[in-house]
């Protein structure tokens, strides 16, 4: 088989107190699909050429970048949380960011600035990531940020700009969601989060590292610590 390049991407875990339980917003890939098809997933999507060079309100946290950078062969920090923001608008037409004029944008970003938004990275919160196996259709280095609902500018029912690339797009309770029809990973991270405090930063990021040769478990603690690996249980 061919060797399928492995493609830097970004997810975006939104979270909404609805009630006493903690909800996230989910949607449905296409029966057509060609990565996951049917499978209920959060927004996200692969880094664009582009998003490196596009301007953000506010930068990741020193600590976020930090944990981005461990066990990367490049700076991709701003891109991927560039990326971020333009998957979750693209795919649900919510705007992550503040209330401020946004001057000089770019082609593809113009819808999103119409709504008066600036993108800002502030509240993203880097909690997983791991790397599609080989011998998937495509491959992904993905990194999933929690992000908050009250980040979001704009109404957080309102889905109408969104693209046709998820369906089915809801707010799903962290109990419901563990019964719909997810991609392994995707029921990890619904673990991994589900006993976390989503207002601080994780003590440690998991990153399920799937090269060539083995499957390994790692923790990402940023500059100032050490990996621990493990093989991981696959």
């Amino acid at each position: 088989m061919t060797n399928i390049p492995i493609r830097d991407a970004a997810t975006v875990i939104v979270h909404r107190l609805i009630g006493d339980q903690v909800h996230v917003l989910m949607g449905q890939r296409g029966a057509k699909a060609a990565f996951m098809p049917n499978k209920f997933v959060f927004p996200g999507g692969a880094v664009d050429p582009g998003d490196a060079q596009v301007s953000l309100a506010g930068d990741l946290s020193a600590l976020n970048t930090d944990r981005l950078k461990e066990a990367s062969d490049s700076d991709v920090a701003h891109a991927l949380a560039v990326a971020a923001i333009r998957e979750l608008w693209e795919e649900t037409g919510l705007a992550l960011g503040i209330q401020r004029p946004w001057n000089g944008v770019a082609e593809d970003w113009q819808t999103f600035a119409a709504r008066g938004v600036q993108p800002c990275a502030e509240a993203l919160q880097f909690v997983f990531r791991a790397i599609t196996p080989k011998g998937r259709p495509r491959r992904f280095d993905a990194r999933f940020f929690l992000v908050p609902s009250s980040a979001i500018a704009g109404d957080l029912d309102d889905f109408s700009a969104a693209s046709d690339e998820l369906s089915h797009l809801q707010w799903v309770s962290l109990q419901e969601a563990r019964s719909l029809n997810l991609p392994f990973i995707t029921e990890v991270v619904l673990a991994e989060i589900a006993t976390a405090d989503p207002r601080a930063a994780p003590a440690s990021v998991p990153f399920f590292s799937n090269n060539d040769e083995e499957s390994l478990f790692l923790r990402l603690h940023g500059s100032t610590q050490q990996d621990h690996k493990d093989h991981a249980n696959r």
